[in-house]
């Protein structure tokens, strides 16, 4: 059983050199086929160089260039799309991730799991800016998707490649991959890993990333419970809608016979006219969303990003994006 390892990269020049140096110490007594892939997302320092170097004297690793910074998710995406062996294990780029959890992970799969996501049960990280928040994170998604998990934002999984390229990733979509696998019938667990403080440089995510992993968590959630079938959703809030319209109607109505009150001047009667208009417009966006997801299931798979060129690949991919060139 061959293994993929896909490393994100941004800027990280000065780990690069003891990073492949550890992966490779790792995968190449595995006594298994391995590639290593660096997906670069557009790095400015000359990281971009140094894995291209690399990737000249040791041909099983492999690089993903693309043209501008597209994020972490993005660059997961491709790396997992590229992946070629059957296990793709995902790691970060900062040294913090330890490859020697790898073959503790890959035991796991031989069991017979198809996800092993990483628990830093130890992090070594900053307080305010990093643990806390992805500590509250953590608490609420788990509460809100119900799956029971203590650390999403851990890069290290290992991952069976045929679950591994059928998931949709954008955004910062990343962190949800275990719940994405598992809502696709995945067998997942979840080990403690090794975690250690970033050596060299700074990070690129801090506390400014918790709004949009928020957003996230709502659209999530709504793909897991809704994507498919979006009536399901805006049907009830249109039905809710209409049933307080019905209400505040017959309110209205008892109140101007009963008690003569001014319909004109009755609230109830706005209330009456909002809900309607709202519960049609819920309606509508059932139907739209509907027409959506037709199209959605219909149309051919796009991706959130764009590759200049590709290095040490063997082989030409029917799902890539068009190349600007293409280096062997």
């Amino acid at each position: 059983m061959g293994v993929s390892v896909v490393v994100p990269i941004y800027n990280e020049l000065e780990n690069i050199p003891h990073l492949y140096q550890q992966i490779h110490d790792v995968v190449s007594n595995l006594d298994r086929p391995y590639e290593i892939i660096f997906v670069d997302d557009g790095s400015t320092d000359g990281t971009l160089a140094r894995v291209q170097e690399i990737a000249a004297a040791d041909h099983n690793v492999k690089v993903v260039e693309f043209r501008r910074n597209y994020g972490q998710t993005a660059a997961m995406h491709a790396g997992i799309q590229y992946a070629s062996l059957d296990v793709v294990i995902t790691m970060d780029g900062d040294l913090q991730n330890d490859p020697t959890d790898i073959p503790m992970m890959l035991a796991k799969i031989d069991e017979g799991y198809d996800l092993v996501h990483g628990w830093r049960k130890n992090r070594q990280d900053a307080l305010v800016n990093r643990k806390l928040p992805s500590k509250i994170a953590n608490w609420l998604i788990s509460k809100v998707t119900k799956f029971p998990i203590h650390d999403l934002g851990c890069t290290l999984k290992a991952i069976r490649r045929e679950i591994a390229q059928e998931l949709e990733l954008y955004g910062e979509m990343h962190r949800f991959i275990p719940i994405l696998a598992h809502q696709r019938g995945a067998r997942c667990i979840e080990v403690v890993t090794k975690h250690h403080a970033r050596r060299f440089g700074t990070t690129k995510y801090g506390i400014g990333r918790t709004t949009r992993v928020v957003l996230d968590l709502l659209t999530i959630t709504y793909m897991l419970n809704f994507f498919s079938s979006p009536m399901k959703l805006f049907g009830r809030l249109g039905l809710g809608c209409l049933a307080i319209s019905a209400a505040s109607a017959l309110g209205v109505v008892a109140m101007k016979l009963i008690g003569g009150v001014d319909m004109t001047g009755n609230p109830l009667l706005l209330l009456c006219v909002l809900s309607t208009i709202m519960g049609g417009q819920f309606f509508s966006l059932g139907m739209i969303g509907e027409v959506n997801a037709r199209i959605y299931y219909s149309d051919a798979r796009k991706q959130p990003y764009a590759v200049r060129t590709l290095t040490n690949f063997d082989h030409d991919f029917d799902h890539a994006v068009p190349l600007d060139r293409r280096a062997a």
